[in-house]
């Protein structure tokens, strides 16, 4: 077992710095928003501890002994060293913005677009923790998190960025290689990516296609689209993909969507945050970029 630690409360530290500091007890108390009384009692804890007086008092002072001469500096020092650090500590957390993120969003819809988040807030540093975990925005040092889901979370606030879509996307080379397509289901004519992914079903069952056997399903099963995404740039296949997170190369033209049909997952995409830091500037400064960014590619979708 330690050794107990012989340092006096805090608390009855604390009064004798502010009094000392002030050369009065009602001042102290003001400061530290205590009664006289109290703050009286405190320095009269010390005192017993130590075994000598720290003021004498006078009749309407009170003024520092000798011994409690020799002890304020060194306390009031501490005092001193410790609001620094925590004024440092706070600096530093006002000035770092940590996000928890999926990778496949981060890669595609989020990291590509940080830049300009940067140039309206160049005091804010971004750290962004790419993993498929939970985090406990209450507990973990994490300052927001984009998670998908229902948006009911109990205890965070959480803003709705956007469905959660898919659809089919290929390379235009792609499909002039292909061939007109006439319908979804010709589509099964073609080397699909990562067949396993049920949004290939669903997606199937929304065009009208209720059994959908794939004549040729490409061996490719990942679980990352931004690797299924690069996949089909490149021309291996026809990729079933969330269409905003290749809105660029939706844009120009580096991936086309073959058929004007969007399935949507009953999850949803939120920027989530604990409900008593929603006033924190980095969080709201962060908060209301991402909801401007959303809004912007939907004007853009619709025309």
């Amino acid at each position: 077992m330690g050794r107990p630690s012989k340092l006096p409360p805090l608390s009855a530290i604390r009064a004798f710095e502010a009094a000392a500091r002030h050369g009065s007890f009602t001042k102290a108390a003001e400061e530290l928003g205590m009664t006289q009384a109290a703050v009286s009692y405190q320095v009269k804890l010390l005192e017993d501890r130590l075994g000598a007086l720290l003021f004498l008092r006078q009749a309407r002072r009170v003024v520092l002994s000798e011994t409690g001469r020799r002890l304020a500096p060194p306390v009031t020092e501490a005092f001193q060293r410790l609001q620094a650090a925590f004024a440092a500590t706070r600096e530093t957390n006002e000035r770092v913005l940590s996000v928890t993120v999926i990778q496949s969003f981060a890669t595609s819809w989020l990291v590509p677009r940080l830049g300009t988040f940067q140039m309206a807030h160049p005091d804010i540093a971004v750290r962004v923790d790419a993993s498929g975990r939970i985090v406990d925005l209450a507990r973990e040092d994490i300052d927001v998190g984009i998670r998908t889901g229902s948006g009911d979370w109990p205890g965070l606030k959480a803003h709705l960025l956007m469905p959660s879509e898919f659809t089919p996307l290929c390379s235009p080379e792609f499909l002039a290689r292909s061939g007109p397509l006439a319908s979804p289901a010709d589509l099964l004519k073609l080397p699909l990516l990562d067949w396993r992914d049920p949004w290939w079903r669903q997606w199937f069952a929304l065009a009208g296609v209720p059994d959908p056997q794939p004549a040729a399903p490409a061996m490719i099963e990942v679980d990352s689209q931004v690797m299924l995404g690069r996949a089909a740039l490149v021309g291996q296949g026809v990729a079933i993909l969330t269409p905003a997170y290749f809105a660029a190369e939706l844009a120009d033209g580096r991936l086309v969507q073959p058929f004007a049909l969007t399935g949507r997952s009953e999850s949803s995409f939120w920027l989530v945050y604990p409900q008593e830091r929603q006033n924190a500037p980095k969080i709201r400064a962060f908060r209301d970029w991402m909801l401007a960014e959303v809004k912007r590619d939907a004007e853009r979708a619709a025309g």
